[in-house]
């Protein structure tokens, strides 16, 4: 297990008991990240995967991989014909975001990854959120999944809210801003905290 999130786990089975019995049942944090992709791919990716399943955003990416034999680089991604992307399965609304991207990569107001590394959690969110529909979400998976940011709670992710609905065994899962209130606590390891909560056993 990597280091940072072996100190993670210890840290987290610390807080409480439904905590220190959730880390014994999963096991140590298998947390897989690709530090070699760019933010534009990630984000890309990210869109792919926006208010659905896995199971259907990985058909998605496969379709999207076997069109362009491969990921496509901004320029294929922002000449695509839209009803190429509409056959891939990704909707008008989405069609419209990942041109977005395309275009802020090429402009370079997304950064490269070299530079992304050189910028905060915060100020990497503030300037990705400024394209139409770029959420906060998209940016949370980029910061966990690309960048390997230790600290980051995707508050509104439906999986992190009923994982936590079922650790503590609610009624009703929490609203996200509560959850973010309750994920404090987890600070400086709300990333590892969220894959736990990912994987609370249904």
């Amino acid at each position: 297990m990597n280091p940072s999130h072996q100190q993670a786990t210890q840290f987290l089975s610390g807080i409480d008991s439904d905590w220190q019995s959730l880390i014994a049942n999963v096991g140590g944090c298998q947390l897989i990240v690709k530090p070699e992709r760019e933010p534009y791919e990630a984000l890309v990716r990210a869109v792919a995967y926006q208010q659905l399943s896995t199971q259907a955003g990985d058909a998605i990416l496969r379709k999207l991989l076997a069109h362009f034999s491969g990921f496509p680089q901004p320029e294929q991604l922002l000449d695509a014909q839209f009803d190429a992307l509409r056959a891939i399965g990704f909707s008008g609304r989405k069609i419209e975001t990942l041109k977005g991207i395309a275009e802020g990569a090429l402009s370079r107001f997304i950064p490269s990854r070299e530079v992304a590394e050189t910028m905060s959690d915060e100020a990497l969110i503030e300037r990705l959120i400024t394209i139409k529909g770029i959420g906060q979400w998209t940016v949370e998976m980029m910061l966990i999944f690309t960048l390997h940011r230790m600290d980051i709670l995707p508050a509104n992710d439906l999986g992190i809210l009923q994982g936590y609905k079922r650790l503590k065994k609610l009624d009703t899962a929490p609203k996200p801003k509560i959850m973010a209130e309750i994920g404090a606590a987890w600070q400086p390891y709300r990333t590892v905290a969220s894959w736990y909560l990912w994987h609370v056993p249904q």
